[in-house]
């Protein structure tokens, strides 16, 4: 099988990108493709439940996104804080912009804050050393993806957040749970995990070849109650690619109940462990979350899967429409 990362690029109209969420969570289409008989159906994400059978589990991550984009007081720059370093709650690895303006020892005022730059590490980002925690409720922003070429406001501070957003920490939304409602979420058998969404997620692939991308890691959990549901399903949905990270981080046999950090990389020809079916959005070209649904949908298959969606002129990424692989 090719190492290529351009076996992964595909043309996509730059009007099918979605800036803006539809006015209902749960309105967006659903492409559902069923790897038995190779065949795409177009559905609606509120039929999700006539596709799971008694037995089933949604596996959903419950990471909530920070408002971790912080812009400089005093003149042009920003932020964006990634996490925190060495469990101090006022050290932060963070991105830059302009670089020139977070030089080693520099003070600068953010956060309702200051900040010293305390290192800069290998890939450009840099420590920074708080005086005190900064105020991101009151100062930051929800970190949009680059590609909706837009400012957050106000209306994201809820629609770039699933419903059932519980434990602080993710620097992007998991983007298949925005889909939920309560109302709909009530109609799915559901457990939750926790994988603090990273940068390293959504960076461009650098390289020619798969085998020479790293990951970064991303920090997770699993709880007692969610092995136990997951051991005992029948069959096990991942909702998103994060929750599918969880879940295949894990050694084969039953889960257990653990916290750590994964850099695992899945792509093809990755045999899943403990995945069952994905429910995922439509993804960047070239991407490691495109390489991921590769693996459990057939490189070709998937392929095929996008071509229709575009003909159909579903919505791509974050904000865009979804398909149901089974």
């Amino acid at each position: 099988m090719s190492d290529l990362v351009s076996d992964f690029d595909f043309d996509l109209p730059p009007e099918l990108i979605a800036s803006r969420p539809l006015e209902e969570r749960d309105a967006s289409r659903m492409l559902v493709l069923e790897r038995a008989t190779g065949t795409i159906r177009h559905h609606a994400v509120r039929e999700l439940p006539s596709f799971l059978a008694p037995g089933d589990l949604a596996v959903m991550n419950n990471s909530k996104v920070i408002k971790a984009r912080l812009k400089l007081d005093d003149v042009r720059g920003e932020v964006l804080l990634l996490e925190t370093r060495e469990a101090n709650p006022l050290r932060w690895q963070a991105l830059v912009k302009p670089g020139r303006r977070f030089r080693m020892g520099q003070r600068v005022a953010l956060g309702g804050t200051q900040a010293t730059v305390a290192e800069i590490l290998e890939d450009g980002s840099r420590v920074l050393d708080f005086d005190t925690a900064p105020d991101l409720e009151g100062h930051g922003e929800m970190p949009l993806p680059p590609y909706m070429h837009r400012e957050a406001d106000r209306a994201d501070d809820q629609r770039y957040q699933t419903i059932f957003a519980a434990t602080e920490g993710s620097v992007a939304a998991p983007t298949a749970g925005l889909h939920f409602t309560p109302d709909l979420l009530a109609r799915v058998p559901h457990s939750f995990v926790t994988l603090h969404v990273g940068i390293g997620t959504f960076l461009p692939v650098k390289v020619e070849k798969i085998s020479e991308h790293r990951m970064h890691e991303e920090r997770y959990s699993i709880s007692a109650e969610t092995a136990d549901a997951v051991n005992g399903a029948k069959r096990v949905l991942a909702v998103g690619t994060t929750s599918a990270r969880v879940l295949e981080s894990q050694p084969e046999g039953p889960l257990q109940p653990r916290t750590g950090r994964t850099d695992i990389f899945i792509h093809p020809p990755y045999a899943f462990r403990h995945t069952d079916m994905l429910l995922t959005n439509f993804h960047l070209p070239k991407s490691t979350l495109v390489m991921l649904v590769s693996a459990l949908a057939g490189k070709e298959f998937l392929r095929e899967a996008y071509e229709e969606a575009i003909r159909e002129r579903y919505r791509f990424f974050s904000y865009g429409d979804c398909m149901l692989i089974l």
